[in-house]
């Protein structure tokens, strides 16, 4: 005979009480913990660190690292998720806004997702999913492993880039272009 364990479900508030909210998203109620590798953290903190570049040089946005959470999901409303890199146009949002505690409620117009090696390819398409449904722009799900980014943008188009190509804003981030490879390349 076997026992089922009730699991404790959670809301969006609970995460930024828990002292370790920020290590983990929301999916219907429960928590799901977010594990990034050494490396996967790295490229994710190169994406931030040439896209604010670019941003704050042009005026563009609110660009946030890791860890910044967004409860913006129209079907989902308890949902919150936390790409690994994000934009959001600064004609919409307030600097009172971006200063304000807990979750954004607004979908970015960029969400970057870089992904570890125990991320299953499932749950990769299911925020992909849910950005496209919460009217995000732009995705970037960049893999470290194959050096490659898979674009997916608001019209339903996906491109796939490999080292030998360029990463570009579009008209999501007017101007930002980079070299795939750049992305992977270790600190000297």
């Amino acid at each position: 005979m076997s026992t089922v364990l009730e699991q404790a479900l959670y809301e969006p508030e609970d995460l930024l009480t828990m002292p370790d909210g920020d290590s983990f998203e929301l999916v219907d109620g429960r928590l799901v913990e977010r594990n990034m590798s050494k490396w996967s953290s790295y490229v994710a903190g190169t994406i931030h660190h040439r896209l604010r570049g670019h941003s704050d040089a042009h005026g563009l946005g609110w660009v946030y690292p890791e860890g910044t959470s967004y409860q913006c999901f129209p079907d989902s409303p308890n949902k919150v998720r936390r790409p690994d890199t994000s934009l959001i146009r600064l004609e919409r949002m307030s600097p009172d806004e971006a200063m304000s505690e807990g979750h954004l409620r607004l979908a970015p117009d960029l969400a970057v997702e870089v992904i570890s090696p125990n991320d299953l390819a499932y749950e990769i398409d299911e925020k992909v999913d849910e950005y496209e449904a919460a009217g995000v722009r732009l995705i970037w799900i960049v893999n470290p492993e194959t050096k490659a980014v898979r674009v997916h943008r608001a019209d339903g188009t996906v491109t796939v880039l490999r080292e030998k190509d360029e990463l570009d804003g579009e008209d999501v981030v007017p101007g930002f272009r980079c070299p795939v490879a750049d992305l992977f390349l270790p600190a000297s």
